[in-house]
């Protein structure tokens, strides 16, 4: 089993709503994010469920993936903020998964939390790299095991 975390705006899709029920991780147009849910996630690998642009960002749940990759349907309707004309549906450029709730944490793990560990167990950590915008990273074994602790 593999580990992620993948953010969200609490504004525009937080745990609350991923609680209502299992949801299309939907709108992701980052190739190196499409590639990870595309070709590496599997059913089962647990993710961090990560409230970003907020007063205070940090990880708030955990989630599991709950579908294998199918093509991102938004992609193909113009209608919809994430539409890619030059996506095709005979060829899609963009993929998404499921994910299902799992529970909330007991406490927010702030970004800010995170940072004091960047030197130490958590170095290497995708969340803490300058500039990284990625709203999917990978989250190795010992960095899951060690963020659950902090909980």
């Amino acid at each position: 089993m593999a580990h992620w975390l993948m953010k969200s705006e609490p504004e525009v899709f937080g745990i609350d709503d991923l609680a209502a029920g299992p949801t299309p991780w939907d709108g992701v147009r980052n190739y190196q994010a499409r590639n990870w849910m595309r070709d590496t996630m599997r059913v089962g690998d647990g993710v961090f469920f990560y409230h970003s642009n907020c007063e205070a960002p940090g990880i708030v749940g955990l989630a599991e993936v709950a579908s294998t990759a199918y093509p991102d349907p938004t992609a193909f309707d113009p209608e919809d903020p994430h539409y890619d004309p030059k996506s095709d549906p005979a060829n899609p450029r963009w993929y998404l998964v499921d994910l299902s709730y799992s529970r909330h944490l007991r406490r927010n793990i702030t970004l800010a939390e995170l940072r004091q560990y960047a030197d130490g167990p958590l170095e290497g950590l995708a969340l803490l790299r300058r500039g990284n915008r990625l709203s999917v990273m990978p989250v190795t074994p010992q960095q899951w095991q060690f963020i659950l602790a902090l909980e």
